[in-house]
C-alpha cells in the first residue's frame, strides 16, 4: 500500500524506498504541519541528507520540477528523548547575590541581619522557594534556593529584596533605595558545583574576618537554628568545609 504517493496534480508518484520512514517519522513528529503547507505549495520530499545540529534530522521538500523557480523548504525533526535527564526540570537551584545600595552596611547591625533572616524564612514558610543555605554579609547576601516550574529566580529574589525594603522602611526607618539593581545567580547543575557554593556561602564570614571558623557567624545558615530545605535530588554534595579558593 506504501508503492507510491501522490503529492500534487503536477506530480509523478514517487517509489523511493526512502519515502516511507520519512513520510512516517513527519507525520509522528512535531514538524506534520509544515510538511502539510509543502505539499499544499505543490513541493515533494527529498531523502534526507545529513542529521545537524543537535542531532536533528533534515529533510527538504522542493518544488515540482516543472517550476521554473524552485522553493526549498528545510524541516528539523527532533529525536524522541524521553529519558528522565532530557525532561525539563521543574525544580531549579541557583546561587543568587545581591548587594545594599552604594555598598554600604546596612546588614551589619543584628536587627537589621536578623529581620533579613526573617524575611528569607517568611518566603521560605510561604513556599516561594526551597532555601537550602544562605549568609548575610555586610553589605549584601548569598543565597542558595531552589524554585518550582511556575516561579522564576527573578520572582523569588524580588519577593526577598522587595519584601525585606518594605520591613526595613517600616521598622528599621531605612530610606529607599535599600538595593542595588538587579542581582546575580548561577544554576546549579550537579553535585559538585552544589558543594562548591555551599563551602563559599559557609567561607565567606572567614575569608572577610567576620568569624574564626563558619560556625561562630551569627548570620549564616551553617550554624543552625533555621528551618531548611534538602536540595534536589543529584545535588546533595558530600558535606567539607574546605578553605574556599573563591575571593
Amino acid at each position: 500500500m506504501f508503492d507510491a504517493f501522490d503529492f500534487g496534480s503536477d506530480l509523478t508518484p514517487v517509489t523511493s524506498p526512502w519515502l516511507i520512514p520519512v513520510m512516517i517519522l513527519l507525520v509522528s513528529g512535531h514538524a506534520f504541519r509544515r510538511a502539510a503547507k509543502c505539499r499544499q505549495k505543490g513541493m515533494r520530499l527529498q531523502p534526507p541528507k545529513r542529521f545537524g545540529r543537535n542531532n536533528h534530522l533534515q529533510c527538504s521538500a522542493v518544488t515540482s520540477f516543472h517550476s521554473p523557480h524552485p522553493r526549498t523548504c528545510r524541516m528539523a525533526i527532533p529525536l524522541r528523548r524521553s529519558e528522565p535527564e532530557f525532561i525539563a526540570a521543574d525544580l531549579r537551584t541557583f546561587f543568587v547575590t545581591s548587594s545594599i545600595a552604594e555598598k554600604r552596611n546596612l546588614l551589619q547591625s543584628h536587627r537589621s541581619a536578623k529581620l533579613f533572616a526573617e524575611v528569607l524564612s517568611h518566603y521560605r514558610d510561604e513556599r516561594r522557594y526551597l532555601l537550602h543555605d544562605f549568609v548575610v554579609m555586610p553589605n549584601h547576601f548569598h543565597v542558595l534556593i531552589t524554585v518550582e516550574r511556575e516561579m522564576t529566580v527573578e520572582r523569588a529574589v524580588q519577593c526577598i529584596k522587595g519584601g525585606f525594603a518594605f520591613r526595613a522602611g517600616k521598622e528599621l526607618g531605612f530610606m529607599p533605595p535599600v538595593w542595588q539593581r538587579g542581582f546575580s545567580e548561577v544554576r546549579i547543575y550537579d553535585s559538585e558545583h552544589c558543594s562548591r557554593v555551599k563551602e563559599y556561602i559557609a567561607q565567606n564570614p572567614v575569608k572577610r574576618g567576620l568569624a574564626e571558623k563558619p560556625a561562630d557567624y551569627l548570620y549564616s545558615s551553617i550554624r543552625g537554628g533555621f528551618e531548611l530545605d534538602d536540595v534536589p535530588q543529584g545535588l546533595k554534595p558530600a558535606v567539607s568545609l574546605r578553605p574556599s579558593r573563591h575571593a
